[in-house]
């Protein structure tokens, strides 16, 4: 799954109710299942599950008919299920199904019509009793049931769009993590892996989409068809995928697999880059992972509309993802959407093997999913598409990590998980990025050769099967011949980010020596007492070149680095953790900050700005880095510093005399970035300069610079008459400004232009400007339209969301006083999470208050992660406004002196 800014969850209550059962028609006994083992007796009882022990599905046939006008369907599962003690009942995972039928076929055609169903809604289960019990053996469970189709993202739901032939409606699924039960009783925990064979009745002008290809459809003669797709290999229930609409599909062949994009009719065109990086991708990690593509197609399926918790999913062989996130709009698309569906694409597409080929046992061991589909994510685009230089958005993607993991809140990679509300908050970033980053510094430690070697025995031995962390770890330190797992469990098994102090270094014969000890970084326990990891450290000095190599144990190490010179520690910003100089060397690095390579200066510059918010180094020692940062740096370090800046104008919000005195420091340091850059793309410019552009014309106009506030005024006005004075590469950026600045009349204009968008891509983008506001009397305004239906099902969370980036306290309040018809708006279970997300944005004492008498009220007690995330998060800023600010006054009075 590829997350948005916030993560995906879902649901937690089920229909209650006991519901009477009528006879089931007979089981064709003709279509047999396809062979597939299943967990043994000592493997379950070591994997968590929410379900009783002893009675494991092999396959299911399941059917289904949707009535999309009437947001319902009808389905008929027959399951083979292998029972292995003699019990009278069956439990399994249903959420919002009501049945009415349901009946047991054993061997040589004995059957049970099921005496009862008792649903709990709290366990979200229902289970079926038996007249007489069943023998161990293997059996055949047929349910009839009925259920609904929602309005967002989760379960079986519908997708809603504006189309110049007028209103349309496409029907999609996202089960990840524990929604298939709304769609199927099932067995809805990823070590119950089975097959699945999948049929739907559905309109005739209308295209089916599945998990496997189409092996038969037939014309029913009353405007609907019968439609059978092929069965699936043995997979988990979350990965199983149904989508029908007004569809159309262009194809490529890719070693040998066929390789598709779906959209809406009209957009295919879009799909192109998408289509063709699709075939690369694949013959790409065919060639890595050692294991071909198993299944015969891979289609990547574009949907309108958005959520708040995730951006696309890896479905098996039909991969879901919302537009914004695979297709190219020439009218209004960036250099840096383009990277962005190619990010997306390469997750996904590396999640068919890391998650769905391998699958973990548990929600305890997510990472092996969504870390590993990160990384690599990060190494294939690196590979494949060097001219982004991409590799240093590594950097920031460890920054957001650290950022979380330094918080009491935080929590391990490898985490303990009892339940569907923490199961969905585990999509966060220790999980994503903090994976990510320890993979990173494993493959450096034990060098990729070496690392490519150890995931493909893994993949190899574990296909089709669920796994631990442990059975990774075991091939790591076979193909490394090293304890790595050591290393590994340090880093996975506890939270928190180490902190490596460098002493006073000693240059004696052309080598540097030093002494390095490891403590904690926190940013909000200065106290505590520090965890120890074994941590592996990669040392230069500066223009040296060669690299030296050392693993601190029991908190210390001595390093012996080739040359004399400023010592640079985290050479290639590998490590995960931070780095503390002695005074000496921090200045000798600043003295030296244009000769370092640019992943270098962005892990300085990253280092230097967090201890020194966090009260660890001053605070000045990071502006003095920005100053000496050259403007012939990488775009990609001047945009680093830029955000950096425009982060620490955020933190001055509320006191417009100091905000104020800051900004002119940051406005006159970015200025010459903005003169050099322009607002006209050059011939042959390097992509990251293209992004540089907007990114410094939006942060400009954030804290309010004059020019750039008049310049993008001015070519919004001239774009009527003259479509060039807003190119399609800066449109979404100079909106953003002209909104965030708007007047009443602006406003209402931009509002017009909404109201009669037909293109789902740009309607989206238009109502999330008017959001965007920095008036509070407009964002009031986009409030109140949020609930109504204008906006769309989709936007209107988005538009709460985002007028919450702005005004935090304005947003949540506005939220709680409209509890009721917010909920209906957002999928049930996503209150645990998307409210606190409200309040996260926010420096006022009393939001931590309202926040925690919000969780108390509204959350139960295990599904309050994010609430506490959020309190967390307030404190701190609340805390660096009061002790970190003043330090920074008096650098800018210095200056100034």
């Amino acid at each position: 799954m590829h997350r948005t800014t916030t993560p995906r969850f879902r649901r937690s209550q089920l229909a209650a109710g006991v519901l009477a059962l009528t006879a089931v028609t007979a089981f064709n006994s003709g279509h047999a299942a396809p062979a597939a083992r299943y967990a043994s007796a000592s493997h379950a009882s070591t994997t968590t599950t929410q379900l009783p022990r002893g009675v494991t599905p092999l396959h299911y046939i399941l059917s289904i008919t949707p009535d999309a006008a009437a947001s319902t369907f009808k389905g008929a599962a027959a399951i083979k299920v292998a029972v292995e003690a003699p019990t009278s009942s069956i439990t399994f995972n249903a959420l919002n199904l009501a049945f009415t039928a349901a009946a047991i076929e054993g061997a040589g055609g004995s059957k049970q019509v099921t005496r009862k169903i008792d649903i709990d809604a709290d366990k979200q289960t229902a289970t079926v009793h038996f007249a007489e019990p069943l023998a161990k053996g293997e059996y055949l469970l047929r349910i009839d049931y009925s259920g609904k189709i929602g309005t967002q993202a989760t379960g079986l739901f519908s997708l809603d769009y504006d189309t110049p032939e007028g209103r349309r409606r496409a029907l999609y699924t996202q089960f990840e993590n524990s929604d298939a039960r709304s769609m199927l009783p099932s067995w809805d925990e990823p070590d119950y892996k089975a097959t699945f064979a999948l049929d739907v009745i559905v309109p005739s002008n209308q295209m089916a989409v599945g998990n496997m290809p189409i092996a038969s459809s037939e014309e029913l003669g009353n405007g609907t068809k019968h439609v059978r797709f092929a069965t699936t290999p043995r997979m988990s229930t979350y990965l199983l995928f149904f989508g029908l609409g007004d569809f159309e599909r262009a194809t490529a062949i890719s070693d040998g697999t066929e390789v598709g994009v779906i959209t809406k009719k009209g957009a295919l065109a879009q799909s192109r880059f998408a289509l063709d990086e699709s075939a690369a991708l694949l013959r790409e990690y065919n060639d890595y992972f050692g294991v071909r593509y198993p299944l015969p197609k891979l289609d990547n399926i574009a949907a309108p509309g958005r959520s708040q918790f995730f951006g696309a999913m890896e479905n098996w062989g039909a991969v879901f993802t919302f537009e914004y996130g695979l297709l190219l709009d020439p009218a209004i698309s960036t250099q840096a959407d383009k990277e962005n569906i190619y990010t997306t694409l390469s997750h996904e597409m590396a999640h068919q093997w890391f998650g769905d080929l391998v699958t973990m046992r548990w929600w305890d061991d997510l990472w092996l999913n969504e870390g590993f589909a990160s990384w690599m994510e990060s190494r294939t685009t690196e590979r494949l598409h060097p001219e982004w230089n991409t590799a240093l958005s590594n950097v920031a993607g460890r920054e957001s990590a650290m950022s979380q993991d330094a918080l009491r809140t935080t929590h391990p990679v490898v985490q303990r998980i009892a339940t569907v509300e923490q199961a969905s908050q585990a999509f966060d970033g220790i999980t994503y990025q903090k994976g990510e980053a320890v993979i990173r510094m494993l493959e450096a430690y034990v060098g990729a050769d070496t690392w490519r070697t150890a995931v493909r025995s893994y993949m190899r031995k574990h296909a089709y099967g669920n796994t631990v962390s442990d059975d990774l770890w075991r091939e790591v330190d076979a193909a490394a011949g090293k304890p790595v797992s050591a290393i590994a469990h340090d880093f996975t098994l506890q939270p928190g980010v180490p902190m490596i102090t460098v002493g006073e270094a000693v240059c004696r014969n052309g080598s540097t020596r030093v002494n390095l000890t490891q403590t904690e970084f926190s940013k909000d326990q200065p106290d505590k007492k520090p965890l120890s990891w074994r941590v592996p450290v990669i040392a230069s000095t500066v223009g040296n070149g060669k690299l030296a190599k050392v693993v601190l144990k029991d908190g210390k190490a001595t390093l012996n680095v080739p040359g004399c010179g400023a010592l640079l520690v985290n050479a290639g910003q590998s490590g995960y953790y931070r780095t503390v100089y002695a005074p000496a060397n921090t200045r000798a690095l600043a003295g030296s900050f244009a000769r370092l390579a640019p992943i270098d200066q962005l892990g300085l510059l990253a280092d230097s700005q967090s201890l020194g918010m966090a009260g660890v180094q001053n605070p000045a020692d990071f502006l003095e880095l920005v100053k000496a940062t050259p403007l012939s740096a990488d775009p990609q370090v001047l945009g680093r510093v830029a955000g950096s800046l425009n982060g620490l104008y955020e933190q001055y919000a509320g006191d417009p005399a100091r905000q104020q005195a800051f900004g002119r420091f940051a406005m006159a340091r970015l200025a010459p970035m903005m003169a050099q850059t322009g607002w006209e793309a050059r011939a042959g410019e390097a992509s990251s300069v293209a992004t540089l552009r907007g990114r410094l014309i939006a942060i400009l106009g954030d804290m309010g610079e004059p020019g750039v506030i008049a310049e993008a005024r001015r070519r919004y006005a001239a774009s009527e008459q003259d479509p060039a004075a807003m190119p399609a590469p800066l449109r979404r950026t100079i909106l953003g400004v002209v909104a965030q600045h708007a007047d009443s009349a602006t406003w209402e204009q931009l509002r017009a232009k909404a109201q009669q968008e037909k293109t789902p891509l740009i309607k989206n983008q238009l109502y999330d400007l008017l959001a965007s506001s920095d008036d509070t009397a407009l964002a009031q305004r986009a409030l109140a339209l949020a609930l109504t239906d204008e906006p769309g099902v989709t936007n209107s969370p988005a538009m709460i969301s985002r007028v919450s980036r702005t005004h935090p306290e304005l947003a949540f309040d506005f939220a709680l006083a409209h509890l009721e018809q917010v909920n209906a708006r957002v999928d049930a279970s996503s209150r645990s999470r998307y409210f606190p997300r409200l309040a996260a944005g926010s420096a006022q004492p009393q939001m931590i208050a309202k926040l925690e008498a919000y969780a108390q009220a509204n959350l139960p007690e295990g599904a309050r992660g994010d609430a506490d995330s959020s309190v967390a998060g307030i404190k701190y800023r609340i805390k660096v406004r009061a002790e970190r600010l003043p330090a920074v006054d008096a650098w800018l009075a210095q200056q100034a002196g």
